[in-house]
């Protein structure tokens, strides 16, 4: 052992002497031939690589040799095979760390090139988080990718690349520009491993970015990257985070009769929000892609494609689609009918959404909680205030409320309708069941109330919305304010004009005109005129009519 420690420093020595004996050779060459310069002192560096020389000789030998990126290039490729891919690394660090020679992208490309191609794929993986960073103060955003690209042939380079690129920008959180980065390797002609695709999908869904998850699913599909157990699980747990994995579960129980295995669950949920987004041509696109393969039920694709015709407004075509399911063995469910009562209470023609709503009782198909919902609305928009209350009524009985918009639009039918102790009536179990009244609730039972003269139901309304802490709105304060100085109650009026301003809610000329009014045909002209100057002072104008009674 003694004598291995006293013959190695000297082999070592000697083979170092040797580097710098040749490379002196080789300098002289160098300054000798200018013309062929910098293909000489490539060659010089690649031979002092190939025999191992270390660090020290190589700075000491080619300390004045002046580096460009054409000679760093040229280096690298000399050593683009993988049995040659350690002597290319060593070389890149040497420059950069002893001839302090900043690299460009292009030759961090190449080296990863090389190293990818040798399967160094740590080391590769590091020099790539490097160059990532570094490309974050580029002006084109597709450097890295587009540089890589630029150099794949000359490199000899491996499709695996590409993955680990979009697998840098995923550890670097960097998610948007990976999934960038991925379309635009598609349109070069590359395509990505799912491995790559699921790693990034996964840091997407742990980042909360539920929009950009659904949106990489969706190319993958396109480009014929199928997912596997590891996406569809990473999906699920998309879909439980943004607490819809029960209405997809729900809806598709509806339309299939059984539950769906998780891989439908989430291609239904894709086409479905891509419907949902009216692109339909897409969506078709990729419920054909999806039935080729398996990847979503017929019944199912039957019932989004009857969805889909009457997103567009194609009625016909739905159910000419809706009745070939029928042929074809398959079974109506309460999703299609759901849709069609949908698009009929849109039209206006309640009557037609009515007899949908009784074939599907008839046909023992339980409606959805938004079948109702849609009834509640169409019939209170088309008059039907009876209709809406008994629709509003059977939701109720299953224990379940309307959507906030649809009960006002009831409120507001019955208010016209000129009932509104009825639709108070209705105010109050609701509210028992956890229904979440909004401003435009309590605006609807103001004027409602205001109609009718009762001031103490108005200001009763109006307080039970600040029990609630519901800050009353510009629309609400000109609900209350117009209907007391219908009926003389000035003071009260300007006690809530006080309120509005105090809230930092401008008063509109509407309301100044309800007030000025209302002082004038109280004989009070030096109050209406004191509101005019401040109305003035607001920038805004009066009417003619009560100006001209003004002066």
């Amino acid at each position: 052992m003694a004598s291995l420690r006293r013959v190695i420093p000297s082999l070592v020595s000697k083979s170092v002497k040797h580097c710098v004996l040749s490379e002196s050779v080789v300098a002289r060459m160098i300054h000798s031939f200018s013309g062929s310069k910098d293909y000489i002192a490539v060659n010089a560096i690649c031979d002092s690589l190939r025999r191992g020389c270390n660090w020290d000789a190589l700075s000491t030998e080619f300390g004045s040799v002046e580096l460009t990126d054409f000679l760093v290039d040229k280096v690298l490729l000399q050593l683009k095979e993988p049995n040659e891919a350690k002597r290319a690394l060593g070389f890149f660090h040497w420059s950069a760390k002893t001839k302090n020679f900043e690299h460009e992208i292009r030759s961090y490309c190449i080296t990863i090139h090389i190293l990818v191609r040798a399967r160094l794929l740590m080391d590769a993986q590091a020099l790539l988080e490097s160059v990532l960073k570094k490309s974050m103060e580029n002006v084109s955003r597709f450097s890295v990718v587009e540089s890589l690209i630029d150099s794949y042939e000359i490199a000899s380079s491996s499709p695996l690349v590409f993955d680990l690129l979009v697998q840098g920008y995923a550890k670097l959180r960097m998610v948007e520009m990976a999934f960038d980065v991925c379309c635009y390797l598609n349109e070069h002609g590359f395509s990505l491993r799912l491995k790559s695709f699921n790693t990034l999908i996964h840091v997407v869904q742990t980042s909360d970015q539920h929009c950009l998850a659904w949106k990489i699913y969706e190319h993958m599909v396109l480009t014929r990257s199928y997912p596997n157990e590891v996406t569809i699980r990473i999906m699920v747990s998309c879909l439980c985070k943004e607490g819809k994995l029960q209405k997809f579960v729900d809806m598709l129980d509806r339309i299939h009769g059984k539950r769906c295995s998780p891989s439908v669950i989430v291609n239904t949920s894709l086409i479905f929000r891509i419907l949902e987004d009216a692109r339909i041509e897409e969506g078709m696109v990729l419920l054909k892609r999806m039935l080729q393969k398996n990847m979503i039920l017929d019944t199912i694709a039957y019932s989004l494609i009857v969805m889909a015709k009457v997103r567009v407004g194609d009625l016909h075509s739905a159910w000419e689609v809706f009745e070939e399911m029928l042929k074809r063995g398959f079974s109506a469910n309460s999703f299609v009918y759901t849709t069609f009562v949908g698009a009929y209470c849109k039209v206006g023609n309640v009557d037609e959404a009515n007899r949908l709503f009784q074939e599907m009782e008839n046909m023992s198909l339980n409606p959805y909680d938004e079948t109702l919902d849609l009834l509640i609305k169409g019939c209170a928009k088309a008059g039907r205030v009876e209709e809406s209350r008994i629709y509003c009524e059977k939701l109720m009985e299953r224990g379940l409320v309307p959507s906030i918009s649809t009960f006002n639009e009831m409120v507001k039918a019955i208010s016209e309708n000129g009932d509104i102790k009825q639709a108070n009536a209705l105010l109050t179990p609701l509210l028992d069941k956890g229904f979440l009244p909004d401003e435009n609730t309590y605006s609807n039972l103001i004027n409602g109330y205001g109609k009718q003269g009762d001031i103490q139901e108005v200001l009763k309304i109006y307080y039970e919305m600040e029990y609630r802490s519901i800050s009353p709105s510009f629309l609400v304060f000109t609900s209350i304010i117009r209907c007391l100085c219908q009926f003389g109650k000035l003071e009260e009026a300007e006690f809530f004009l006080r309120r509005m301003k105090d809230s930092n809610v401008a008063p509109s000329e509407k309301i100044y005109e309800a007030l000025i009014t209302g002082y004038i045909e109280k004989g009070n002209k030096t109050r209406a005129h004191q509101l005019y100057n401040e109305m003035l002072l607001k920038g805004l104008k009066l009417g003619s009519h009560v100006v001209n009674v003004l002066k």
